[in-house]
């Protein structure tokens, strides 16, 4: 992760860093995609792909229902009986079509057929949809269709898409339907997604990250098959919150699951020392103290394994496997796994410890930020200086060392897998540092196309194929710094004194750097903030341009496009103040004018938006 600007900056990212990851898309989804798709009720082929443009059938409406229902844990196995003649008792919709004629939702036809396979219109739709929220057709005024619709559209189910009497709805039309369902009313004055047990936002919206998190499988831990799923094909994979692939899980990582999105979050967060104590007691163990910090217990497992009936006794060297929350999800013996790990000296830190026997103790080292994406602690009686590189080996009675550099030229190849004549291993570590002490771990695809030369690699490590398995840059993409947005600017210069004081924002976050002995001759608007030793010591403006349009990650400007940054910030100014965005809403619209800030090319794959400033269009 990055080192961010001051101690508030720090404990913005560590909130950040518990919650759940962002879930990624296989096609572009909008909220209402995202929602149903999380609920279970709209899932998609053997490839991961919803086809939101295809009609939708009698059958698959009869499942979308059962699964938007208080019925959608009850279905299993086929019956043996179907009750329409041209339903075959063997037909993979069987039990959801007898669900819901049973319960009168959507109901067949005069001649005793259901007709499965024909597609629906829209007051078809929306009958069905006003049974389940229980309404019948005496408690409607005029007839049908006209009566239907009608009510349909009242109750705010119509919101967000354009499809009308006498067309056929298509997926991503019941998409819509069954996101507005859980927010209507029904005929008793509930909330429909609130009567079916789940947890409402203050708008009276599903909770859309109460809702992953509680779908999201336990945490499981890679073992000599890999990771196990209970699907295949298509899917998303995150690696520490970053795109990956299923691939890049390694033995020992942590992972975690959601079916009905497809998804998986994979973690090899490790830490590895002395087990010194458990807390309340090694009986039932609810956290556990190793390097002086103490880590919550996230499974039983890991509770067994420290307790006094588990493997591990106090005094023993562990390697504690981490969860996506931090939490000891399981316990190794250090000599079991691999804990080597190559990063850069980041500084000098203290720890002082008070144990629960009242005694302080006082350790001092080094903070190394790894490959892996990881800041660690050493203790040590000779820390090594700032900026150095470094090797932690944790089985080893003197963890940190120094690391020779290995410095590598060439091109970096458009699609990210080489440089110069060497490939990059499928479940490579990289790690980018800035001259200013910020760092960041960064993915191949990020210097496609890049000549790297001498001192942008100042380590590389090879595998027995001769693949790059480790790899430590300096100010190759300009990722490592630190960015924000200049709101106000106060500078005063005289014959015998200057004085500085500059606003910023950090997403969220707002800062106030005075300087009573420079000035840097600032405009407000995107700035790179310049550190030494953690502290701010120059900020410098960043160019501004003129953005058309933004879209699928690129912004557009009048006769060029630019990359986005993965962590680029959205700001709306509005009435003279600045309010966080996210940059979905200022894409593909045209409600707003857009600035952008970039970085200028001081980085060989830099040059890219930073920050983009919202202004809307009178």
């Amino acid at each position: 992760m990055k080192r961010l600007v001051g101690q508030l900056l720090c404990l913005v990212m560590m909130l950040s860093a518990m919650a759940l990851p962002a879930v990624g898309a296989v096609e572009s989804k909008s909220s209402a995609v995202e929602l149903v798709q999380a609920l279970g009720i709209m899932v998609g082929d053997s490839n991961g792909n919803l086809n939101l443009s295809a009609p939708v059938t009698r059958a698959e409406f009869s499942k979308m229902l059962v699964a938007a229902s208080a019925m959608r844990d009850t279905v299993g196995g086929s019956s043996g009986f179907s009750l329409f003649k041209d339903v075959k008792k063997d037909h993979w919709a069987v039990e959801y079509i007898k669900v819901t004629a049973e319960n009168g939702w959507f109901v067949g036809y005069l001649d005793g057929t259901f007709r499965p396979n024909q597609s629906i219109a829209l007051e078809e739709a929306a009958t069905a949809v006003l049974r389940l929220l229980g309404y019948e057709n005496t408690d409607l005024t005029g007839s049908y269709p006209t009566a239907q619709i009608s009510k349909f559209k009242a109750l705010g189910l119509h919101d967000g898409f354009s499809t009308q009497q006498g067309q056929l709805v298509s997926r991503e039309d019941c998409a819509n339907i069954f996101y507005n369902l859980m927010s209507a009313k029904t005929k008793t004055n509930a909330i429909y997604g609130q009567s079916l047990g789940y947890e409402l936002d203050g708008n009276g919206q599903i909770d859309y990250s109460a809702l992953v998190n509680a779908q999201t499988s336990d945490p499981f831990v890679v073992g000599s098959e890999g990771v196990i799923l209970p699907f295949d094909g298509a899917m998303d994979v995150f690696r520490h919150g970053k795109k990956s692939t299923i691939d890049a899980a390694q033995p020992y990582d942590v992972y975690y699951y959601n079916e009905n999105l497809r998804t998986v979050w994979i973690y090899n967060d490790r830490v590895t020392g002395t087990y010194t104590s458990a807390s309340p007691n090694t009986a039932a163990p609810t956290s556990v103290r190793v390097r002086g910090v103490d880590y919550a217990i996230a499974s039983s497992a890991a509770a067994h394994a420290l307790s006094t009936q588990g493997k591990f006794s106090q005094g023993d060297t562990v390697t504690l496997l981490l969860g996506m929350n931090g939490g000891v999800v399981d316990v190794m013996d250090a000599e079991e796994v691999s804990s080597v790990h190559y990063g850069v000296v980041t500084g000098e830190k203290v720890n002082t410890i008070k144990g629960t026997d009242g005694v302080i103790t006082v350790e001092k080292g080094n903070e190394v930020a790894c490959t892996n994406g990881q800041t660690y602690f050493i203790q040590t009686d000779n820390p090594l200086s700032e900026g150095v590189l470094a090797q932690l080996d944790f089985t080893n009675d003197k963890p940190i060392s120094n690391l020779q550099s290995k410095s590598l030229v060439g091109k970096v190849s458009a699609d990210g897998d080489k440089i110069g004549q060497y490939y990059m291993a499928s479940d490579i570590e990289i790690l980018e540092v800035s001259r200013e002490g910020g760092h960041t771990t960064i993915f191949p695809q990020r210097m496609a196309g890049t000549r790297l030369e001498q001192g942008d690699v100042r380590f590389y490590m090879l595998n027995g194929k001769e693949e790059i398995t480790h790899l430590i840059l300096e100010d190759v993409t300009g990722d490592a710094m630190s960015y924000g947005l200049l709101t106000d600017v106060v500078e005063s210069t005289s014959e015998y004194a200057f004085f500085g004081q500059y606003h910023a924002r950090m997403g969220e976050v707002e800062q106030i750097f005075r300087f009573e002995d420079k000035v840097f001759s600032l405009d407000e608007g995107g700035a790179v903030f310049k550190m030494e030793d953690g502290q701010v010591t120059r900020i410098e403006n960043l160019p501004e341009v003129d953005l058309n349009k933004v879209s699928n990650g690129e912004a557009f400007a009048s006769n060029r496009s630019m990359d986005i940054s993965d962590d680029v910030q959205v700001y709306l100014l509005e009435g003279g103040k600045y309010h966080t965005l996210n940059l979905h809403s200022v894409s593909d619209t045209n409600q707003y004018e857009l600035s952008g800030y970039y970085d200028d090319n001081d980085h060989p794959a830099g040059g890219i938006i930073r920050i983009i400033v919202a202004k809307e269009i009178d």
